[in-house]
């Protein structure tokens, strides 16, 4: 028989049949298995392991239940009588309550004999829905997608992500902004307007909005648009107090977001727009990304990151897992011991006593779903709700487990009352405080959907407003009188969040000089000035903690956290309780670019269990390492005064070697030599690539206005370029001393008298690298200057030994992550095998370092001249002078010690 006469002779046998699900729905599916050419569950899986009829669960309801049919990781099949109901909605919720008791198969199918209906469901893709009949199988397609059911459902993988409609949602809605904003409709007018669009869509996609109505509005609209704010503004009152919308009854959603029925007029393109959003699966929004992209397509100055990245669901779960999310698991494993310590008794009982210890564990279970219903989290800085919507999600899924749980073992099930009125937030900016709330619920009901409780229609009004976000600072504030005062916090159980990036040397020019003062004033004896704003939210976190106010707290901060002034509050946290989880360097997102971060979880010290990195540790110091404690290191007398950072010169001193060239011609009326003030100037670029040729003007410490204006051009030069670049400078030191240097180091100037030569190193470099300079260049504040001139003190720096000391001793920076060198931190702590004015030059060991060091120079500066150093090669004179034979050199592209110790050649790890 040909594959075309099986299925008809299936679809004509199967038409016929009217008998009840039970007596049919095992042979239907033998049948099917017959037609489409596999193995039935007892051919393929004697022992039902993996493939089988009536596969037991724990099932809704308080009692065990059974899956019509299961195939492990490939699908679960749910038969209801044919033509018993409408559609096939119940066969399908009761597949997604007990899902997770079938290991989540990626296939749902509900069928009644009749009709199929087939949910394709891969985590973080949109959900697909086939819907065919018995019919429909004389179609070789229906045949073969079923087909893949049963062998390969990988191949039914959807294209299209979560993310991706989440992306696309946004684009649209951004370019209808764009064409609004040209109109001159500003954002604030936009986004309460598009938030009733948006959330309408989501309704109709998870059938809380009956018919399509907020699409079909869009779409009736587009050749009368003069008929769409009618439209739109009668559908949204409906959502407001609940009641019809033509023939359709529309439930009340509540008087929080569609309060306010104001509507915007909208063209016929922004119409269409609108519409080609609408045709988006709104059900499969990612509410985890969904804020940040919405909230940058309406702002203006943050549309450019729309295509860029976003934080997403599992980097937020780096925090919330943590810091929320483990110690509730350790308690429920602890209920779940007693409740099973007590089932042990009870099935050994009848009558009342078994009841009597059933109740007992059902006081259990009560008094946990009691604690998650019950358990208050607040993000300080909450922006659009990401980390409260993930924070939300998380909890719903243990509340979850344990209400399958109880249904299982034959205890009555406890009510889910995990909701949004459990998560507070603090953001200033009033679009995203709101947008927030509109996130959170769309996550809320998004869940009970995906997981099945959205069956009947939620209790009225379906959203509630949030009051528990708040629209404020959440570091400052000011009392009746005008003092700057901290405000107070939401009462909180947890606090995690993503606290704004802002260094500490942009806090004036970002906050103002009134803000920055009170701010200063308000928490003089706890942040150190130098530290970033993120450091506030740590300290405020760690004095709830101290104050037995808070159980747990979890931030992401720049990776800088680590070292400097930031890690002062780190320590604070290790004086007052402890960290117990640390990200001590990650990737991660801010406002679309890559940046470095560290994650930090903390509490009071009551927390046994540490982890660093993810593996477990005894101890995390505060600078985010489990080995020896090193912030603990002193500075070392005999290092003092040897390491400084170079000038800041604070405007246009640096000039070109041509430019310099034609001042140094010049004479001066005053018989000056213009050389006295036209130096060679280096910064960290002439040291990890090629040499710029750059000089500058530098007039000294302290020369007065008089003497400096005797150097005719370089003056003239100065009061042209810098004079108006310093002129509205807040500093008076540097608004009225134009002509000097804003900082040009007098005590490094003093230290480097009497040597012909100096050493530095960048002060931001992927590689620690060090170089002698001559002494008639002035060093830029990008390098790091020791006022040493000797090969000991260079061998010993450019050492193994101090590049790790200086790893562990540094901070970071950049999107590069590369280390930063500070004279306090990383040298003055260093310990020199012979400190440094008390070495013997004539010792063996010293000696042995400084001729390594010379010859280390001497192979570098043989490479960087197109030569190719050969360890065979090369030897020393009788004083120590490296030599080459046939040193061959090239001239191929210029060569840079970056460079050099990217690729890093057998001969320079030799030298090292």
């Amino acid at each position: 028989m040909t594959d075309a006469a099986r299925a008809q002779a299936f679809i004509e046998k199967w038409g016929r049949v009217t008998i009840n699900e039970k007596a049919t729905a095992q042979e239907h599916f033998v049948d099917l298995c017959r037609l489409l050419g596999v193995k039935t569950p007892n051919e393929a899986d004697p022992q039902g392991q993996f493939f089988r009829f009536e596969k037991p669960l724990t099932k809704t309801g308080g009692q065990a239940g059974f899956a019509d049919v299961w195939y492990r990781d490939r699908f679960a099949w749910e038969y209801k009588s044919k033509n018993r109901y409408p559609d096939l909605r119940a066969a399908y919720q009761q597949l997604l309550l007990y899902k997770e008791d079938l290991d989540n198969p990626p296939v749902l199918v509900a069928c009644d004999i009749a009709n199929y209906e087939i949910h394709i469901a891969f985590t973080g893709y949109r959900t697909r829905v086939e819907r065919f009949t018995n019919a429909d199988l004389a179609n070789i397609s229906t045949r073969e997608l079923l087909r893949q059911v049963f062998t390969n459902p990988e191949q039914l993988r959807p294209i299209e992500r979560t993310d991706t409609i989440t992306e696309t949602v946004a684009g649209r809605f951004a370019q209808v902004a764009q064409f609004l904003e040209k109109r001159g409709v500003t954002p604030a007018e936009i986004a309460p307007f598009f938030m009733k669009v948006l959330f309408a869509l989501f309704a109709e996609d998870i059938r809380l909005l009956p018919a399509e109505l907020m699409s079909q509005s869009l779409k009736q609209s587009v050749r009368n648009p003069e008929q769409f704010p009618e439209r739109a503004r009668a559908l949204f009152r409906a959502m407001r107090d609940g009641g019809y919308f033509g023939l359709d009854r529309v439930p009340r959603f509540n008087g929080w977001l569609f309060d306010g029925d104001d509507v915007i007029a909208l063209s016929a393109d922004e119409l269409q727009f609108l519409g080609e959003a609408a045709r988006q699966d709104w059900a499969a929004v990612e509410p985890a990304i969904f804020g940040t992209l919405f909230e940058r397509s309406l702002d203006p100055s943050k549309r450019s990151q729309l295509g860029a990245h976003y934080t997403s669901r599992d980097d937020i779960l780096l925090i919330i897992e943590p810091v929320l999310m483990v110690p509730l698991r350790r308690e429920w494993a602890s209920h779940r011991t007693a409740i099973e310590a007590l089932r042990e008794q009870w099935e050994t009982q009848t009558g009342n006593a078994r009841r009597r210890l059933q109740s007992v564990a059902e006081g259990v279970v009560l008094e946990f779903a009691e604690r998650l219903a019950n358990i208050k989290i607040l993000d300080p800085a909450c922006g659009s709700g990401n980390f409260l919507y993930v924070a939300l999600n998380q909890l719903k899924d243990l509340e979850k487990e344990v209400w399958q749980y109880a249904g299982g073992i034959g205890l009555a099930q406890p009510e889910l009352a995990v909701s949004p009125r459990q998560l507070f937030g603090i953001e200033k900016n009033q679009f995203a405080a709101e947008l927030a709330q509109v996130v959170v619920w769309i996550g809320y009901l998004q869940w009970l959907k995906t997981n099945g409780f959205l069956e009947n229609q939620p209790q009225e009004p379906i959203l509630q407003a949030l009051h528990n976000i708040e629209c404020r600072d959440a570091i400052l504030a000011v009392d009746l009188h005008g003092n700057p005062v901290e405000p107070a916090w939401p009462a909180a159980d947890v606090i995690v969040g993503n606290p704004p990036f802002l260094g500490g040397k942009r806090l004036r020019s970002e906050l103002g000089d009134t803000y920055l003062d009170a701010l200063y004033e308000l928490y003089n004896d706890r942040i150190q000035r130098e530290a970033d704003l993120i450091t506030y939210w740590f300290e405020k976190a760690r004095q709830l903690l101290a104050d037995d106010k808070v159980q747990r707290s979890g931030f992401i901060a720049t990776n800088s956290i680590r070292g400097g002034a930031n890690r002062r509050v780190l320590d604070r946290i290790k004086q007052t309780g402890n960290i117990f989880m640390a990200w001590s360097d990650r990737s991660w997102v801010l406002d679309g670019a890559a940046v470095r971060v560290s994650m930090i979880g903390f509490d009071a010290g009551l927390e046994q269990e540490q982890t660093l990195n993810g593996q477990l540790v005894n101890n995390i110091n505060s600078d985010l390492t489990a080995s020896y404690d090193l912030t603990t290191a002193k500075r070392l007398n005999e290092n003092l005064g040897i390491a400084y950072m170079g000038s800041i010169k604070n405007g246009a001193f640096d000039i070109s070697l041509s430019q310099a060239q034609e001042m140094l011609k010049e004479t001066n009326a005053s018989q000056r030599n213009n050389s006295d003030v036209i130096v060679s100037w280096n910064n960290g670029l002439d040291i990890t690539r090629t040499s710029r040729e750059m000089w500058i003007i530098d007039f000294g410490v302290g020369m007065p206005e008089a003497e400096a204006r005797q150097y005719e051009k370089p003056f003239a030069y100065v009061e042209k370029y810098v004079k108006p670049e310093r002129a509205n400078n807040r500093n008076p030191r540097v608004r009225d001393y134009w002509w000097l240097h804003e900082a040009p180091r007098p005590e490094m100037r003093k230290a480097l008298q009497g040597l012909q030569r100096y050493m530095v190193t960048p002060r931001v470099a992927k590689h620690r690298l060090m170089v002698f300079l001559d002494r008639r260049v002035n060093p830029d504040c990008q390098l790091i200057v020791f006022a040493r001139d000797d090969n000991y003190f260079f061998g010993v720096l450019h050492s193994k030994v101090h590049e790790l000391w200086s790893l562990r001793m540094c901070t970071w920076l950049g999107v590069g992550n590369d280390p930063r060198y500070t004279p306090t931190t990383t040298f003055e702590t260093f310990p020199f095998p012979y400190p440094p004015g008390r070495e013997d030059q004539r010792a063996p060991a010293v000696q042995a370092i400084a001729q390594a060091a010379q010859a280390l120079v001497a192979q570098r500066d043989l490479w960087l001249a197109g030569g190719e150093p050969t360890q065979a090669g090369q030897q020393t004179t009788d004083n120590g002078q490296l030599t080459t034979d046939n040193p061959q050199l090239t001239t191929d592209k210029p060569r840079t010690l970056t460079g050099l110790y990217n690729t890093r050649p057998d001969w320079l790890d030799l030298a090292h």
